[in-house]
């Protein structure tokens, strides 16, 4: 009896304490995955996946010699089933798109994701590798996506406004596969670890008692989203088995928008919620409970990085007086409303000094904060340090982290 092979996993990144970190803490053999190899740098990480051929690619964005990007193209047209998930010190969306753009399957943050949200993509692999035919896909010929990925692709494609693929597909399967029957329709955006299989799954095993489910439209969007357009005749359905299930999964979340009738009111329900979505994520907080003047006021500033709004400012964009603004943002946020701009923009500082080659008087003027004079004030004053020692503090730390001495 010949015995399955376990899934082959490699890891790219810089800083070996997240290389021996993932090595020695994920229970890989609970996914038959094994670890056959790690890598410094993106040059490294491209011969080890010549040499090993692993069906996993785990990979830092931001490396020397060749970065995860690159890494990851080069790896999508040698193999394109091969998953990928890319690594990140910090919030980089525009390098987390083109990465998922090529085909990755989603992204972590470094400092801040927690074990199950890896392991979670770690068993929808599983999952899916194991689904594959026996006869190994790696190598072959790129063939078309299937329906569920073409539709992730596009829909990310959509909202992270890269084309509009998906507007036109939106108008064709309302009118198609998606009509309901002319019913009024509601979009979900649920929130899990893994959440495209395991809202299948959790639909699979509804369907014994109401077949009818299995009619909504599913498309995932990265490992932790998916979005779910079902008609109303349904939403009670759909609502008892999300309840019934975050008693078992205190991960599972969800938020929905409807009724809505037409193809374009089924998009700006996707936008809507992928917005809200994203404020989540940036900065760690839910806004399920919050009144639409403070989502609005958030917005705002998630919107305009650059901007120095004052209280007053926001409050008359938001249509309430400056105090009752204030009172009703500390409610809901839990922070004043300075004290969250201030939060914000040390977050962004952080991550600019980091992660990027950019000058003081650049940084300055993307956190809002005048000139370079005022900002290395401004950022001693928040951390004790100027924002040239920050800098090159986290550059010796990431040598001796390495092996190396600093200069």
């Amino acid at each position: 009896m010949e015995t399955r092979k376990n899934i082959r996993v490699i890891i790219a990144d810089d800083e070996s304490i997240v290389r021996k970190g993932l090595r020695s803490t994920v229970p890989w053999e609970k996914f038959g995955m094994e670890v056959v190899a790690d890598a410094t740098n993106g040059r490294k990480a491209w011969e080890a996946f010549q040499e090993h051929k692993p069906q996993v690619v785990i990979t830092d964005i931001v490396m020397p010699e060749m970065d995860g990007i690159e890494l990851s193209r080069l790896v999508k047209e040698a193999a394109p089933d091969t998953k990928i998930i890319l690594l990140s010190c910090h919030r980089d969306f525009e390098y987390a798109q083109q990465g998922i753009k090529l085909g990755a399957a989603g992204y972590l943050l470094k400092t801040a994701f927690e074990d199950e949200e890896l392991e979670g993509m770690l068993a929808k692999f599983q999952h899916e590798l194991s689904m594959a035919p026996a006869t190994p896909v790696l190598y072959q010929e790129a063939g078309s996506e299937n329906e569920s990925e073409r539709l992730s692709t596009m829909l990310y494609a959509w909202l992270n406004g890269h084309n509009d693929k998906l507007v036109g597909e939106m108008q064709k399967r309302t009118r198609e596969v998606w009509s309901f029957h002319g019913e009024p329709v509601y979009v979900y955006l649920i929130k899990t670890s893994g959440c495209e299989a395991a809202w299948s799954d959790l639909l699979e095993a509804a369907a014994q008692e109401d077949r009818q489910l299995r009619e909504g439209a599913v498309i995932p969007y990265g490992d932790d989203r998916c979005y779910y357009i079902v008609p109303e005749s349904l939403l009670h359905a759909v609502e008892s088995l999300l309840v019934e299930n975050k008693s078992q999964n205190s991960k599972l979340k969800w938020s929905k928008k409807g009724p809505l009738t037409s193809t374009e009111e089924r998009l700006e329900a996707l936008l809507t919620l992928h917005k809200a979505a994203e404020l989540d994520k940036i900065y760690d907080v839910t806004g399920e409970d919050w009144p639409e003047p403070i989502w609005k006021a958030v917005k705002l500033l998630h919107e305009n990085p650059s901007a120095e709004w004052s209280v007053s400012d926001v409050a008359g964009q938001v249509g309430l007086s400056r105090s009752h603004f204030s009172i009703l943002f500390k409610k809901a946020v839990g922070d004043s409303f300075v004290a969250f701009q201030y939060k914000r923009k040390l977050k962004l500082a952080y991550g600019l000094l980091k992660d990027t080659a950019l000058t003081m008087q650049d940084i300055a003027e993307r956190t809002g904060l005048g000139d370079s004079k005022y900002f290395s004030k401004w950022f001693k004053r928040c951390t004790g340090q100027t924002p040239s020692q920050y800098r090159s503090q986290h550059k010796d730390d990431m040598l001796r982290t390495n092996g190396h001495q600093p200069r």
